[in-house]
């Protein structure tokens, strides 16, 4: 987990993430890297766009005072927006090889 942070804590610093600089912070941290892992992971994100992967992602966990009792009234789910092909394919490919990264 802690090399998909790294590249995390890369992206949103703005810095470009590669073997080099995913190793830097992971020494910084105290981690002894594996070199594989570190090449997989780069690898991984190279045709990943990060910031569609977060906003698509599930919430995982509910910050303190976002979490709201349910509502009485039943709402009716949203429709899907609609895709084209080609992109949607594109993105589940995407997600694929980021969730092999946690397999």
């Amino acid at each position: 987990m802690e090399y998909v942070y790294a590249a995390m804590l890369l992206h949103k610093a703005g810095k470009e993430i590669n073997e080099e600089s995913v190793l830097s912070v992971l020494k910084a941290a105290g981690v002894t890297a594996d070199t594989v892992r570190v090449k997989a992971i780069v690898a991984s994100l190279s045709e990943v766009d990060i910031d569609e992967a977060i906003k698509s992602a599930p919430t995982m966990m509910a910050t303190p005072g976002t979490v709201q009792a349910p509502a009485e009234t039943e709402e009716k789910p949203k429709k899907e927006e609609k895709k084209p092909e080609d992109e949607k394919e594109k993105e589940d490919a995407a997600l694929e090889g980021l969730g092999a990264l946690f397999g």
